[in-house]
């Protein structure tokens, strides 16, 4: 169903917000793709924090100027199906990656991040990245190391006085 001017500007104001706040973009051709598959991954997208939109490329190379994304406007060639990550950056490389193993029509074409344009290979980077729960837990034992350690010196320390000798307390009962 073609779009009338009106119905192209919202879905180039709707991509242009997505793209404003977006941490990634993949954008990967799905032609050959059923209905079932692009449903499932749409559901999954949405629980994911993924935007996923099919759309003309002259309507996503508009709505990508001005965003960090507007590196990828010479790239968007052929029917492209868009995956923005909006609450972290792997997600839609995750998500991508995941419905490609299962469907060989879904190939990755573009990779963009922090304004760099990648090669398609780069979806298995982008989806090796940590989840935001993932890079909390990592961050937390590095913080919390040092602090380990310290502890673990001073039961040490103390253990060393309190094995050698008696104890103070133990001591002054003994000379009582």
């Amino acid at each position: 169903m073609a779009l009338n001017l009106s119905q192209k500007k919202e879905v180039v104001a709707e991509l242009a917000d997505v793209a404003a706040s977006a941490h990634s973009l993949i954008a990967a051709e799905y032609a050959g793709t059923t209905v079932e598959q692009l449903t499932a991954m749409r559901k999954k997208a949405r629980e994911n924090g993924v935007f996923l939109k099919v759309v003309k490329n002259t309507l996503a190379a508009r709505a990508v100027e001005g965003t960090e994304f507007e590196c990828t406007k010479d790239a968007l060639v052929g029917p492209l199906l868009y995956a923005f990550s909006t609450e972290e950056p792997g997600a839609a490389g995750r998500l991508i990656k995941e419905f490609a193993k299962a469907n060989d029509k879904l190939k990755p074409k573009v990779v963009a991040v922090g304004g760099q344009l990648y090669p398609a290979s780069h979806v298995e980077v982008l989806a090796s990245l940590p989840t935001l729960d993932q890079a909390l837990a990592m961050l937390a034992r590095v913080l919390a190391e040092p602090v380990t350690m310290f502890a673990r010196a001073v039961k040490a320390v103390g253990e060393q006085q309190g094995g050698g000798e008696a104890a103070p307390a133990e001591a002054a009962a003994e000379t009582a």
